[in-house]
């Protein structure tokens, strides 16, 4: 079978896209490689999604799929390994020697946080361990938190939890920060925030729920009570074997504007995966209509 789109990366983007696909008539296949709903799923509640006062992560992302598979799509726990765009039909090989055809291709693959690498740290994600202040620091209002990272993002994140933490550890393992100094004075003004420098998280406590972590400055250790870390150490876009697909910019992300076209004549992609500035659940399901419709329109040419 030849599918007029298929879509790798089950997350909202591609589940977005799916729905869009199938409702403008065309055959769709979206295929996935750990698990539909994407990282989302990790949120134990989600409350900034239009339509829900408050949703777990783990049912929104079941409700994309159920829709996306409502509308016709089928789905597949699949890994794409490659794909051959020459000519107008595209092969995507996957990793277990499946092959998938199609006539066009939107790749939502999505961009993964840099963990710590600690024990327990997968374990704990969405049970303590965070990655979006924006998404999650609602969930911690009146209560300790620590931050890990140096740059704008660790410096933004602290800032926006500042406003609804009792206290937030500011964890950076130098002894100056990447992000803007405007940012960093700001915070040290603020009596609820601490700075702890030249320092680094050596191991997390709790078992189903974070409650400390253990940071280590030079050869001295202390265990701080927490409730919540917010990991902002970088984001790594997951587009493997895509990138000679795609134009891609400094950071490895596909270098698209807001219509999701690549350099690739039939390839589109969406989500995450792209360069841009806001990266929140809302952006990444409007890319996902966005690429779809691109995709569509160009297979109607």
């Amino acid at each position: 079978m030849i599918y007029d789109i298929v879509i790798i990366g089950g997350g909202p983007a591609g589940l977005t896209a799916a729905t869009y696909g199938c409702r403008a008539g065309k055959s769709v296949l979206v295929l996935e490689k750990e698990s539909f709903g994407g990282q989302i799923s990790w949120s134990p509640k989600v409350e900034n999604f239009p339509g829900f006062v408050s949703v777990s992560g783990a049912e929104l992302g079941d409700r994309f799929m159920e829709q996306a598979m409502e509308q016709g799509a089928e789905v597949e726990l699949e890994e794409a390994a490659s794909i051959s765009a020459e000519g107008k039909v595209k092969i995507v090989a996957c990793a277990s020697g499946a092959e998938f055809r199609c006539r066009s291709l939107i790749i939502a693959a999505g961009a993964k946080p840099h963990m710590l690498g600690l024990p327990g740290e997968a374990e704990l994600v969405g049970n303590g361990v965070c990655f979006c202040a924006v998404c999650d620091g609602a969930f911690y209002k009146n209560k300790a938190v620590a931050v890990n990272g140096g740059g704008n993002s660790a410096l933004q994140d602290a800032l926006l939890l500042s406003e609804k933490c009792s206290k937030v550890y500011l964890i950076h393992r130098r002894d100056s920060f990447r992000g803007e100094a405007r940012l960093v004075e700001t915070l040290r003004q603020r009596e609820n925030v601490e700075f702890l420098m030249n320092s680094s998280i050596s191991a997390l406590v709790g078992e189903e729920e974070l409650r400390a972590v253990v940071v280590k400055t030079g050869e001295e250790s202390r265990e701080i009570p927490v409730e919540g870390l917010f990991v902002a150490i970088g984001h790594a876009p997951d587009l493997g074997a895509f990138g000679s697909l795609l134009e891609l910019d400094e950071g490895g992300y596909a270098a698209s504007g807001e219509d999701c076209h690549t350099r690739t004549p039939g390839v589109f992609v969406a989500g995450d995966c792209r360069k841009k500035t806001v990266r929140q659940l809302t952006t990444a399901v409007a890319d996902g209509s966005a690429a779809a419709l691109a995709a569509c329109a160009w297979l109607d040419r």
